[in-house]
């Protein structure tokens, strides 16, 4: 295996020269440039990025944390997060915590270990700890730290628009099935939305909490709660992916949606658009949201001033479940 006093070698060059072309340091002629990057395809040469990384003190890596890669809301904001990191001419090292603060724990030890750059994490875990301690610059997704930069939508907003259509439908008895309500995140703020409004309108509810699971485990989750709610006309899903087990599952106990069901998600992801009847939802713009997400994290990185608090707009989608 070639070693960087072979390439000095090949291209008739010190090596101190080299080790400048690689990393990119001070004064290099095109010249040099060249004859180092001929030398080095000659001799199959490959730089050795974790040593070059421990020597610039930057591995152009970014982390990030998530608690279920397989859910189609996190692959598809992971899958944007990597085009965009790419694009900035980063890499990205992926983390699926399982919503296991233990775990969480370990990744964190081992992004600070590795010298990632900084990192973007979504957690559903209670202790944090160890991201408010990290010394590595991050950014957090509907999750608020002092001193932390985050990135949410505007869930509030959702909730009510959602809630409201419900209402408009001619629903009388409406149910909500939220995330994990003890964990503090920003996006139980829908289901505080959700609330006030049939508070305020005075309308028969429902709240039913879920936690992050699969699109089996949610439909036995949502066969149970149709067993036993049947009075039940309109429900307000705090993900698309509970909105689409609720649609399999009507249409197994025979419950016409959206005649005597009525069905709003929330995320708009491509599987809205796959059920039938399709999905009426809440859109918040995932590809932004990340785009945003790394665009802060390099900021900090650049040690730029950047917005602390991050609030997208939604928007509702009326389609054929309401």
């Amino acid at each position: 295996m070639a070693t960087i006093k072979d390439v000095a070698r090949e291209a008739g060059l010190a090596v101190g020269t080299v080790s400048r072309v690689l990393n990119n340091r001070g004064y290099i002629s095109d010249s040099a440039r060249k004859k180092v990057y001929e030398a080095m395809e000659r001799l199959n040469y490959k730089p050795n990025e974790i040593a070059r990384a421990l020597y610039r003190k930057k591995s152009n890596i970014i982390g990030v944390v998530v608690p279920m890669v397989s859910h189609p809301f996190f692959s598809e904001l992971v899958n944007h997060i990597e085009y965009y990191s790419y694009e900035a001419g980063y890499k990205v090292l992926i983390c699926n915590s399982y919503s296991d603060s233990e775990k969480e724990k370990k990744y964190i030890e081992l992004i600070n270990r590795n010298q990632v750059d900084g990192f973007i994490v979504t957690t559903y875990t209670q202790d944090t700890s160890d991201y408010i301690n990290s010394e590595l610059p991050l950014v957090t997704l509907d999750r608020s730290f002092d001193g932390l930069p985050y990135i949410t939508s505007d869930h509030y907003r959702g909730g009510t628009l959602a809630t409201n259509l419900l209402i408009e439908k001619g629903c009388k008895k409406i149910a909500h099935l939220s995330g994990p309500l003890e964990i503090d995140i920003i996006a139980n703020s829908r289901s505080k939305a959700f609330l006030d409004v049939v508070s305020e309108k005075k309308v028969e509810y429902i709240i039913e909490q879920t936690k992050l699971t699969t699109f089996e485990n949610y439909k036995k989750i949502v066969y149970k709660f149709l067993e036993k709610h049947t009075d039940v006309d309109g429900i307000f899903c705090g993900s698309d992916i509970i909105a689409t087990s609720l649609i399999h599952v009507a249409n197994i106990m025979d419950k016409n949606v959206p005649e005597e069901l009525k069905i709003i998600g929330y995320d708009d992801l491509d599987i809205a658009l796959m059920n039938i009847p399709s999905l009426t939802t809440i859109r918040q713009n995932i590809e932004q949201i990340a785009e945003r997400a790394v665009n802060v994290l390099l900021d900090k990185l650049e040690e730029k001033e950047v917005n602390m608090k991050n609030v997208l707009p939604v928007t509702l989608v009326e389609r054929e479940t309401t």
